[in-house]
C-alpha cells in the first residue's frame, strides 16, 4: 500500500483556514490545480456521503466521496471513486491543528492507496507534491501577512 504525507504551517488562525477549505465543493476556490467542481445531486458541500465531481486544469475528471467531516476537529476524509490515475482504494484526510505560538495553523494531508509497484513513486510524487503541497502553497500565499499585519 502506497502512503503519502505532507505538512505545512499556514500563517493564519485555524478558523480562517478551515473556513476556506471545509466546503467539499470549494477545492477550485483555493487550489490552483483544479478548474471546476460540483456536488452531484445538488447535495450540500458538507454532507457526509456527498460526491464531488471535478476537473483538474491539466485535464481528466475525478469523482470523490466525502467520508467524514468534523468542524470540531477540523478535518475531512474522502475517497476517490473515479480518476484517470492508476490507483485503487484511495483514502485521504486533510487535517488542521492550531499552532498556539503565533496563532498559526498546522496542516497535514495524508493518503493511502493501492497501485502497481512500478506506478507508486510517480503517483506519490504527483499527488504529494502537485496536489497536497500545491494546495498548502496556495493557502500560504492566500494568507500571507495575515498574522501581525
Amino acid at each position: 500500500m502506497a502512503k503519502i504525507f505532507r505538512s505545512s504551517v499556514i500563517n493564519a488562525p485555524i478558523d480562517e483556514v478551515w473556513a476556506r477549505i471545509r466546503d467539499f465543493n470549494a477545492l477550485p476556490d483555493w487550489h490552483p490545480a483544479f478548474a471546476d467542481s460540483y456536488i452531484e445531486n445538488d447535495e450540500p458541500g458538507d454532507k457526509v456521503g456527498s460526491i464531488r465531481n471535478f476537473n483538474p486544469k491539466h485535464g481528466g475528471n475525478i469523482r470523490e466521496r466525502l467520508l467524514a467531516l468534523s468542524d470540531a476537529k477540523h478535518f475531512c476524509t474522502y475517497t476517490i471513486l473515479e480518476s484517470p490515475l492508476p490507483l485503487e482504494n484511495y483514502v485521504a484526510t486533510l487535517r488542521l491543528t492550531p499552532v498556539t505560538d503565533g496563532n498559526q495553523t498546522y496542516a497535514e494531508w495524508a493518503a493511502e492507496f493501492n497501485c502497481r509497484i512500478e506506478e507508486e513513486d510517480g503517483l506519490v510524487k504527483t499527488i504529494g507534491d502537485g496536489v497536497f503541497q500545491g494546495g498548502f502553497d496556495a493557502l500560504k500565499t492566500a494568507f500571507a501577512g495575515a498574522i501581525g499585519s
